[in-house]
């Protein structure tokens, strides 16, 4: 691929590498987000059909980019929403385990704390060293003894991959459910939902998806698909396209995981961004994102590795996330030290995450490693 900067609105002395924070909006999304928008300054040009036209088109997409049936998304706003979604439909008996990885994103660790307390089972924290790779310590945890992996693709923190399909594997002989939030790895590691076989699995789009915040899906294996949703969507029940029927009430849901939608999934202002966003990156290919981004992973890790600091290589981390381990005497205040030089990143307790995407040049990588001579 070449870079890709001619889409987004990045100024050319802006180093933004920390699309692990947050994505940022081409052109091309803002426009299609306004002339969603705009349909509302005039409502009198809506009809019915546009209630379902977008969200149509989107799990259409979600199925191409995850290897899926358009019929396993539901559309949601958020991964906290995703996440209680699974924990009604899933059990854990009394006395056993959900697996969850050390310093795991809140948004996929309240929920279960808040499941294991009110079934009697435990929480079970795993840890890794340097050298370790998350699949292997996940791998020899799993056992009879659990009943439920929630868990990344990729550690919001450190940067390390799990191999979802030898832990999806091993899961499944021991009986226990899989429940994944893939925000920090789709739409730049490739996610096989078939391969994989989770229940449910869970993404935001506003970071590597690049698209808007407030979006989200939830694929929901088929075998549950017959599960009960959070609330009670008027479009989620069938015949729900036929306004004129809508209080003939009945309790016969819409087909699929199009049951477990939020309420207002219609908004006509994210989802024609979210199509623009996600119609892209199919445009260019996973495989090729992650190659562009692994080239740059590997040359902004070779400069600072030579400043002192720390880079695992693949496979243990993402090829598309680099977080290296500063030394004890870096400054607390790097991360704004490095924004006075046009360099963005973030930093999560010890490390500094860098998380270039297909805008970054050689620039780019040369104002980094300038910007961390000058700011250690």
């Amino acid at each position: 691929m070449e870079c890709q900067r001619h889409l987004f609105d990045i100024p050319m002395d802006i180093a933004y590498l920390d699309c692990a924070f947050m994505g940022p909006l081409m052109g091309k999304v803002m426009a299609a987000g306004r002339e969603g928008l705009s349909r509302k300054a005039q409502p009198w040009h809506l009809t019915g059909d546009d209630f379902f036209v977008d969200e149509t088109r989107l799990r259409a997409l979600m199925g191409r980019l995850m290897n899926a049936r358009a019929e396993d998304f539901a559309l949601i706003p958020s991964v906290s929403y995703g996440m209680a979604v699974a924990a009604k439909n899933l059990s854990v008996p009394p006395g056993s385990e959900i697996l969850m990885l050390d310093r795991q994103f809140p948004s996929n660790v309240y929920i279960w704390r808040d499941k294991a307390r009110a079934n009697n089972a435990a929480i079970k924290t795993i840890t890794r060293k340097d050298g370790q790779s998350w699949t292997e310590m996940v791998l020899a945890a799993i056992g009879p003894q659990t009943s439920l992996l929630a868990l990344p693709h990729v550690h919001w923190i450190d940067g390390g991959v799990l191999d979802l399909v030898a832990i999806g594997q091993k899961a499944r002989v021991h009986g226990a459910a899989l429940v994944l939030d893939l925000t920090q790895s789709l739409g730049a590691l490739a996610f096989d939902a078939t391969a994989v076989d989770a229940d449910f699995a869970v993404v935001a789009n506003y970071k590597w998806l690049l698209g808007p915040y407030s979006t989200g899906f939830l694929h929901v294996a088929a075998r549950h698909h017959k599960g009960t949703p959070l609330e009670q969507c008027w479009q989620s029940r069938e015949g729900a396209a036929n306004f004129a029927g809508l209080t003939d009430y009945h309790d016969q849901m819409a087909k699929g995981a199009a049951r477990f939608d939020m309420g207002e999934r219609s908004n006509f202002a994210l989802l024609p961004a979210a199509i623009a966003a996600i119609a892209q990156i199919l445009d260019w290919g996973v495989e090729n994102i992650t190659a562009q981004t692994r080239q740059y992973t590997a040359h902004l890790a070779d400069l600072a590795v030579g400043y002192g600091l720390r880079a695992e290589s693949e496979p243990i981390r993402a090829p598309h996330y680099l977080s290296l381990r500063l030394p004890s005497d870096a400054p607390e205040n790097l991360q704004q030290r490095l924004r006075a030089h046009n360099v963005f990143v973030s930093r999560r307790g010890d490390r500094l995450r860098v998380t270039p995407h297909v805008w970054v040049n050689k620039a780019d990588i040369e104002r980094f490693g300038a910007a961390l001579k000058a700011s250690l």
